[in-house]
C-alpha cells in the first residue's frame, strides 16, 4: 500500500473515521494494529524485523533506565546498536560488502536473495536514536510497550520518514487526548493533496523524461543530459517531499505533529544551508549522533573536516549499498570541509543580493553535479553522463522526444512555484479561511485528474 493509491486513501479515510469514534484511552491500539496491518500488506514476514527491533529497544530502555551510572548502561545501549545495525548490514550492505571484498581479492561468491525490507533505514535509525537518548539521560525510557511499539511503527512515517525524536512523538501518544479539528483537518488534508500533486504530477512526469535521457544517454550531448540532470534535482525534491507532505498531512488530521522535513533546499546560498534545509530529520540526525559523537569541531579545523567528510560518507551509505551513493555522500563532505574552510557560508550571508543570487545558483549547480551520481545506477555511467555534459559539439541543441510531455512539465513547474508559497502560508495560519482553501483543494485535484501519472509509482525513497 503506497501513499499514491486508492488502496492508501480508502485506508485512511476508514482508519480516521473510526479513530474518532473509538474512545480516546483505546486509540493508541487501533492506531498499533493498523500500522502494522500497513505495513505488512506489503510483505508481511518483515512485521517481525520490527518487532524484533521494537523487544529489544524497549528492554534496554528499561534497563537503562534502572542504572545510574554510564558505565552500567553502555552495555544495553551496544545491544540496542549491534542489535538494529546488524539487522541494517544483513538486509541492505552484505551482498555489496561481499561483492567489495571480490574486486581487491581472489574470493568469488553468490550473491544471497536479499529482499530490502522497506523503511528499515528509517525505523532503526529512529530506534538508535530513542537508546542513545536514553542512554546519555536526555529522555525517560518509555515503560509502556504498546506506545513504545506505535513510536516505532506509527504508519504515516513508518517507511520514509522523517525520522522522529521520541522527546517529540512519544509524548504525544501518551496524551490519549485528540480529537477531531477542523483546522486540522483542512491543513493536513491541504498538505496530503500538495503532496499528491508534487509526487504523481510532477515528480512522476519528469521520471519519464529524465529516465528517456539517463537511460540512453549515449544518444545526448551538451544540453540535453544537463537538463535533465536538472530536472532530475526538482523530480527527488517533488517525490521525498511529496511523500513527507502526505506523511505530515496524515498524521495532522489525527492531531499528531510531525517535524519539518524541507525547507526550500534549492533556495540556499551554500551547501551548508542547504543541509540545513534538505531531508531534516536525518541531516539533524546526522549532525547528533553521528558528527558530534566523532568529535564535531571540538578537536581542531582538521578533524572538523574529517568528521564532516566521514559524516557524509556514511550518509551517503546509508541511502545504499553502492559506490555512487558513497560518491555522492563525499561529494557533499567535501563541499562542506571546503566551505568551512573559507567560512564561506557565514560570509556569504553578508553579501548584497546579488551576490547571494550568484552562490546560490553555484550552490544549486554543485548539488545537481553531485545528483548525477545519486541518480546513476553505476559509476560508469555517471563519468558517461558527465562526459556528454561537457561535450560541446552542438551543445545546445536541447532534443525533445515527447513535447507534450515535455509541455505538461514546464507548466507545472511554473504552477508548482506558486501553489508551494500559497500552502505554506496556508499551513502557518491561525485562521483558516473556508473559501480559499477550498478553491486550493480544488486546483490541486483538476491538476491531479488533469496531469497526473495513472502508473501509481513507488516514491524514490521506500528503496532506502
Amino acid at each position: 500500500m503506497i501513499f499514491n493509491s486508492i488502496d492508501y486513501i480508502v485506508f485512511f479515510s476508514l482508519f480516521s473515521l473510526v479513530f474518532f469514534l473509538l474512545k480516546p484511552k483505546f486509540r493508541w491500539i487501533l492506531l498499533l494494529t493498523s500500522s502494522y496491518f500497513f505495513y505488512m500488506c506489503w510483505k508481511w514476514e518483515f512485521i517481525f524485523l520490527i518487532i524484533f527491533s521494537t523487544v529489544v529497544d524497549y528492554f534496554c530502555g528499561i534497563k537503562m533506565s534502572q542504572k545510574s551510572i554510564q558505565k552500567q548502561k553502555r552495555p544495553y545501549l551496544l545491544i540496542s546498536l549491534f542489535s538494529n545495525l546488524g539487522l541494517l548490514f544483513f538486509f541492505k550492505y552484505f551482498n555489496f560488502f561481499l561483492d567489495s571484498v571480490s574486486l581487491v581479492s581472489d574470493i568469488t561468491y553468490e550473491p544471497l536473495n536479499i529482499i530490502l525490507p522497506m523503511g528499515i533505514s528509517f525505523y532503526t535509525f529512529q530506534t538508535m536514536a530513542y537508546s542513545i537518548d536514553a542512554y546519555k539521560g536526555k529522555i525517560q525510557p518509555e515503560t509502556h510497550i504498546g506506545k513504545f511499539a506505535l513510536y516505532v511503527s506509527f504508519f504515516p512515517q513508518l517507511v520514509a520518514g522523517p525520522i522522529e525524536r521520541a522527546n517529540k512523538l512519544l509524548p504525544q501518544f501518551q496524551l490519549n487526548n485528540n480529537s477531531f479539528k477542523f483546522d486540522n483537518f483542512i491543513i493536513g488534508s491541504t498538505q496530503i493533496l500538495f503532496g499528491l500533486y508534487k509526487k504523481v504530477v510532477l515528480a512522476d512526469l519528469i521520471a519519464i523524461y529524465v529516465e528517456s535521457i539517463y537511460g540512453n544517454y549515449e544518444l545526448y550531448n551538451g544540453v540535453t543530459p544537463l537538463f535533465a540532470t536538472y530536472l532530475f534535482a526538482i523530480q527527488i525534491y517533488c517525490d521525498f517531499s511529496g511523500y513527507s507532505d502526505i506523511a505530515i498531512g496524515s498524521a495532522r488530521i489525527l492531531g499528531y505533529n510531525l517535524m519539518e522535513n524541507f525547507r526550500t533546499p534549492y533556495f540556499s546560498k551554500s551547501i551548508t544551508e542547504f543541509w540545513r534545509r534538505w531531508h531534516i530529520s536525518l541531516s539533524s540526525w546526522l549532525r547528533d549522533y553521528l558528527y558530534i559523537n566523532l568529535g564535531g569541531n571540538r578537536k581542531g579545523n582538521i578533524f572538523t573536516y574529517r568528521n564532516l567528510i566521514i559524516t557524509m560518507l556514511l550518509g551517503g551509505l546509508w541511502h545504499g549499498a553502492s559506490w555512487n551513493f558513497i560518491i555522492w555522500g563525499g561529494l557533499h563532505g567535501l563541499f562542506l570541509a571546503l566551505e568551512r574552510i573559507f567560512n564561506y557560508s557565514s560570509k556569504i550571508a553578508k553579501k548584497p543580493i546579488i551576490l547571494r543570487f550568484i552562490s546560490g545558483l553555484g550552490s544549486f549547480h554543485l548539488v545537481c553535479f553531485a545528483w548525477v551520481f545519486f541518480r546513476s545506477e553505476t559509476l560508469a555511467k555517471s563519468i558517461g553522463i558527465l562526459t556528454r555534459i561537457v561535450d560541446f559539439q552542438n551543445f545546445f541543441n536541447l532534443k525533445i522526444k515527447d513535447i507534450n510531455i515535455f509541455t505538461s512539465i514546464i507548466f507545472n513547474i511554473l504552477v508548482f512555484l506558486t501553489l508551494e508559497r500559497v500552502v505554506k502560508k496556508l499551513i502557518v495560519k491561525k485562521k483558516i479561511n473556508a473559501l480559499e482553501t477550498s478553491f486550493i483543494h480544488a486546483v490541486l485535484i483538476l491538476l491531479i485528474i488533469l496531469f497526473g501519472v495513472n502508473e501509481g509509482s513507488q516514491f524514490i525513497y521506500f528503496q532506502f
